[in-house]
């Protein structure tokens, strides 16, 4: 049964002028194991991608939950890493079965979560 569907989008000139200005921003947002991955992907624009994908993930989890990001829920309250095969996967302490799909384009990146009893 499906408990929640959440959906976002961002801007990646919005998460990189982010960025720029505050170099410690992904780590509010990023669990320790995610800014292993962060700092070591090659060059400015993948990590902007691959940054942006995980912030609107995070985000899609909260509205998927009902809960938005605050008191109940927190962006360090989920870790998104790779499966082997690349395949993004969402850790967390819910119980619920969680699927998502990360994309993005030149211009912005999206992702949605479907969460399941």
């Amino acid at each position: 049964m499906i408990k929640g569907i959440g959906i976002d989008i961002i801007e990646l000139d919005r998460i990189d002028a982010i960025l720029d200005k505050t170099p410690r921003f992904c780590e509010k947002i990023l669990t320790a194991e995610e800014v292993s991955v962060f700092q070591s992907l090659g060059t400015r624009r993948r990590k902007v991608e691959w940054f942006a994908g995980r912030f609107a993930a995070k985000e899609a989890f909260s509205k998927a939950l009902g809960t938005g990001i605050g008191k109940e829920f927190s962006f360090q309250s989920i870790s998104i890493l790779n499966d082997v095969t690349g395949k993004p996967v969402v850790h967390h302490k819910t119980g619920l079965l969680v699927h998502i799909s990360i994309s993005h384009s030149n211009t912005h990146a999206i992702a949605q979560i479907i969460l399941e009893e």
